[in-house]
């Protein structure tokens, strides 16, 4: 298979399912919220861990494995409260409408877009030990593999975000932000226990 389309295919494969930062540009993408820099941040996150991967910055976890570890409980609780904070938000019905709350602020969404992106260890094991193994198994070819990989990042990203804002006009009901609400917390429930229960090593 062409190495450019097996990175695409490859790194599409392990960015779709929906997760916390998935679920957070979702939501950002509904409310019109600053959808650009979330956008820019996601997709710019994933070429840059996507590089280092391939470059072999991936050696640095196998060696010094409490770096995940770390990473896997600290995202644990801020999954958790992230959780906490969308049921309550799901509870009040002003703050359910784009139109009736002031939304968070761009320094708001940009530090809660890094967190989803950095403080989930598995995106160092999927983004940047398997993609780029996968990626030196094509020898010469890797960094084609790598191109096609972030260009699967960048266009999901951008239709997941932009997506959602084009069908905004059709969420104007508060029930839906309501459910939509208690999906996100129940996503980010199931991903917390998702990261404590997995053995994640390097």
């Amino acid at each position: 298979m062409n190495a450019a389309l097996a990175g695409l295919l490859t790194g599409l494969s392990l960015i779709v399912a929906i997760g916390a930062q998935n679920a957070y540009l979702l939501r950002l993408g509904l409310t019109r919220t600053h959808v650009g820099t979330a956008v820019v941040i996601c997709g710019t996150s994933d070429v840059l861990l996507i590089v280092l991967g391939v470059g072999g910055i991936g050696r640095l976890t196998r060696t010094y494995p409490l770096v995940l570890e770390v990473l896997r409980w600290v995202g644990v609780a801020y999954l958790v409260g992230y959780a906490l904070h969308s049921f309550w938000r799901a509870t009040r019905r002003e703050v359910l409408l784009p139109s009736s709350s002031a939304p968070p602020s761009l320094a708001v969404v940009a530090s809660t877009t890094l967190a989803f992106t950095f403080l989930n260890p598995h995106v160092y094991l999927d983004t940047v030990l398997l993609l780029g193994s996968i990626a030196n198994q094509y020898g010469a070819n890797r960094w084609l593999f790598a191109a096609g990989a972030c260009a699967g990042s960048i266009a999901w990203f951008t239709g997941l975000g932009y997506g959602a804002r084009a069908a905004s006009r059709w969420m104007s009901r508060p029930a839906t932000w309501r459910a939509l609400d208690v999906v996100i917390g129940v996503v980010m429930i199931l991903v917390a226990m998702s990261v404590a229960t997995t053995h994640v090593t390097a």
